[in-house]
This record gives C-alpha cells, structure tokens and sequence, in this order.
C-alpha cells in the first residue's frame, strides 16, 4: 500500500534528491552477490522493521541514525546503502550522513516496497 504524503514533504525529498545517489535494487543485488563491502541499513521504525527486512540490513531507524552511525559505522568514507519503505526517508537520511562527513552513502530507489514486488528474500521477527 502506497503512502499518501504531504505536499511539504515531497518538496523536501525533491529538493534533497540532487545531492544523493541514489542505486536500483538490481545493483544492490549485484553487491551483495560480488560481496562487496557496504553497510546495508534499514532507517525504517521499530514496527516495519520487525514486520520484515531485506536480508543482511541491520537497522538504524532514521529517528536516531545521525545519533549512532559513527559507533556503527566508524568510517566515514564506508560505502553505506540505505533504504526505507519507498526511498523517501533513506534519500533525507543520506543527506544528513552526507553533511555529516559521510562521502560514500546511497539509498536504494523504490525501499522494501520494491524489494517486495521482486519478491528478494526477507528476514522477519
């Protein structure tokens, strides 16, 4: 079920979206498959999260992930994918580790409602 949201707030994330990457979920597969080293975040609530994620994200929900990144992910030039329920939330959350030194940070486009659709593994609970 698709979000209804504010007019406000798709001006935000539209106004933000210039200054991220964004990735598919295709190359985000590509990555995990090759290995790759990245951090894969959920920024989702506490209630999305244990409804279900993607395999190997662990969970930073955007409420506190500027507060806690730096004892999670140390490095501020770490290759970091974020993803939400439809891109919106990782895109803002991206923007902020970016202002705060994060030089390699991504959010993958369409969140776990994309995920879904291709039906990708999901680990729940």
């Amino acid at each position: 079920m698709a979000v209804q949201h504010s007019e406000a707030f798709e001006k935000l994330v539209a106004s933000i979206k210039p200054h991220i990457t964004e990735i598919s979920i295709a190359k985000v597969l590509e990555y995990k498959e090759s290995k790759r080293d990245f951090v894969f975040i959920d920024v989702r609530e506490d209630h999305e999260w244990v409804e279900g994620r993607a395999i190997g994200a662990i969970h930073l929900g955007r409420g506190i992930i500027e507060r806690d990144i730096e004892k999670v992910v140390p490095s501020k030039d770490q290759e970091i994918v974020l993803y939400c329920g439809g891109g919106y939330r990782s895109a803002l959350s991206a923007d902020n580790l970016q202002k705060m030194g994060y030089t390699n940070v991504l959010s993958m486009a369409g969140g776990i409602r994309a995920w879904r659709e291709r039906e990708l593994p999901e680990d729940k609970g």
